[in-house]
């Protein structure tokens, strides 16, 4: 018995949907009007300047400047003497010249490295580089974010907003379903009589 009353309220409640019919048919569209809406953007704008300054370099000079000093003019002495004793007749002088001049530059070199230290000095150079400079800009676009349509499908206007021009028709769904009838929709049915 329960069976066949569950049975019985399925049927009930399925035959409407059994007889209704759903199709598709095209609309035409009375008029399609655009929906803008304006959204900030932030972007990062970079460009490139030039920057001037000062830049400190360590300089080193191991020439300080001073007169020649005592080891230069020893080693000269001692090479003129040591080149004059290895040349002879007219090789003589050469070899003294030769002897004086190679001495001397031994011996400038042991005052070198003999001085207390190389002179150490901090020189402020102008300087140009190229720096990267970026900042946050913000701006307002004007996008279309969807559509206003008005159609019309057998003779009546209908409207919708849509995410896109549809053109010059549109394809609708319609769902056909039978509806039951009242006694006021009966043609020719005049007003109903008040109850009291």
């Amino acid at each position: 018995m329960k069976k066949t009353l569950a049975a019985a309220l399925s049927t009930l409640f399925l035959a409407p949907a059994a007889f209704a019919q759903s199709f598709t048919d095209e609309a035409r569209v009375l008029e399609a009007r655009p929906i803008h809406e304006r959204i900030p953007i932030k972007r990062e704008e970079c460009w490139n300047e030039q920057v001037r300054g000062y830049e400190n370099r360590t300089v080193t000079r191991s020439d300080t400047g001073a007169p020649i000093g005592p080891g230069t003019v020893l080693g000269a002495i001692i090479g003129g003497v040591a080149g004059h004793q290895v040349g002879s007749g007219r090789g003589n002088t050469a070899a003294t010249i030769a002897g004086t001049i190679a001495g001397g530059a031994i011996g400038n070199q042991i005052d070198r490295n003999n001085q207390p230290g190389a002179a150490t000095e901090v020189e402020r150079v102008p300087t140009t580089r190229n720096v990267e400079r970026c900042r946050m800009v913000e701006e307002v676009r004007e996008v279309t974010s969807a559509w206003d349509v008005r159609y019309s499908y057998r003779g009546r206007e209908f409207a919708a907003r849509m995410p896109f021009d549809p053109g010059k028709t549109l394809r609708v769904a319609v769902n056909v379903t039978p509806v039951e009838r009242r006694d006021d929709d009966r043609r020719g049915a005049g007003p109903r009589p008040p109850r009291y």
